[in-house]
């Protein structure tokens, strides 16, 4: 079994590509995660999703620790075996899950008390619950336990909530079972505070975590002020180990955050786009509700190579929809994450190439940079 490690191949201003190697394979960087939080991703089979390019995948403690629980996943061989996906996962800590399903929650320092949104069950997850479920799950890569920071959010709020992440960030860490291939990452937190995000990173990068993610962003703050807060975060994380923005995001916010030093994302909108009638293509977002597209014979994306754009047409998809039969929404989920891991193979190449700029500018100029539905992080529920 290798290492877990990451190599970096190759900059471009402030873009990086790169090689993760892990216990259950590689990852090539920029790498977006698609989301599968209840050990499934929603409409697509694990095949299918790995046919789009994904290499890795998403899944949620929160979720998977009440159904069918963690200790049931490992008598039954751990998560790889169980959703059938031998490739890497992350899952997430479970803690923004939890304030933001869960009621009746009461916050303090040894956790987050909580009643289950399924059956009203009480359940504590500390931190070091939180890492023996994900080591439970067998995931590949483990979070951190950490409280994501609101917005808006006050600086005594945000520092409260950021200091308090650190000392659950050591315990999480402690509690960690080191293995061969395996990882746990530090989240940095302190919202849009410059001052408290360096602060947050100093604090994680002093305990040493195998990868570093931002969090506390696509929480309903503006693109600028999210853009900003990456510029001055991500200069100061160790630039040997590979960083990852949670919860994001649309097509132009990922280009955007690979400009800004970012190597991996995840985010629900294309298998919840696909769900809810909503492309992701080269011209922009396209609602396959429309009554335009019901006697458009062309392909959905005429550039894309996925089996629903060579096989399908708009008219077809737009029938589905109004139809409300199962194959439009597989179709279109099916179109959407092939067509995220296009983007991202593009990022790769034009780093690698030199042309990162050219890439950014041509494709923040283009209609695929059209916003759509807002980025968000949580679970594909």
């Amino acid at each position: 079994m290798s290492a877990f490690g990451f190599q970096l191949l190759a900059t471009d201003g402030m873009a990086r590509r790169g090689r993760i190697e892990t216990a259950h394979g590689t990852i090539e960087t920029p790498a977006f995660m698609p989301v599968g939080t209840a050990a499934t991703v929603k409409a697509m089979t694990p095949e299918g999703v790995r046919a789009t390019g994904a290499e890795i995948l998403l899944c949620n403690t929160y979720h998977l620790m009440l159904r069918p629980g963690a200790e049931r996943v490992a008598r039954l061989g751990g998560l790889h075996r169980f959703m059938n996906w031998p490739a890497p996962i992350l899952t997430d800590s479970g803690g923004y899950q939890v304030m933001s399903l869960a009621s009746l929650r009461k916050l303090s320092e040894a956790g987050v008390e909580f009643q289950s949104h399924l059956d009203g069950s009480r359940h504590l997850l500390s931190p070091e619950r939180s890492i023996e479920i994900q080591h439970r799950l067998d995931a590949t890569i483990t979070m951190a336990f950490d409280e994501c920071t609101p917005y808006p959010a006050t600086r005594d709020q945000a520092a409260t909530s950021m200091r308090l992440s650190m000392r659950w960030a050591r315990r999480s860490r402690d509690a960690f079972v080191e293995r061969p291939g395996y990882a746990i990452f530090g989240i940095v937190q302190g919202g849009v505070y410059p001052d408290l995000r360096a602060e947050s990173v100093a604090v994680l990068a002093g305990i040493g975590f195998h990868g570093y993610a931002v969090g506390g962003l696509a929480v309903g703050e503006p693109a600028h002020e999210r853009n900003a807060t990456l510029e001055a975060t991500t200069p100061a994380l160790p630039a040997d180990r590979p960083r990852y923005l949670m919860g994001v995001g649309k097509p132009a916010d990922i280009v955007a955050a690979v400009a800004r030093g970012i190597d991996m994302f995840d985010c629900v909108l294309p298998t919840r786009s696909g769900r809810t009638a909503q492309a992701w293509t080269r011209e922009g977002p396209l609602n396959l509700r429309n009554a335009r597209f019901a006697e458009d014979d062309t392909p959905l994306d005429p550039a894309c190579a996925c089996p629903t754009c060579r096989g399908f047409s708009r008219a077809y998809l737009h029938h589905l929809i109004r139809a409300e039969e199962m194959l439009g929404p597989m179709l279109l989920t099916q179109h959407n994450l092939h067509y995220y891991q296009d983007v991202m193979a593009g990022l790769r190449a034009a780093i690698v190439e030199g042309r990162f700029a050219a890439f950014h500018d041509a494709f923040m100029a283009s209609p695929a940079a059209r916003t759509g539905a807002a980025s968000q992080e949580g679970s594909d529920g």
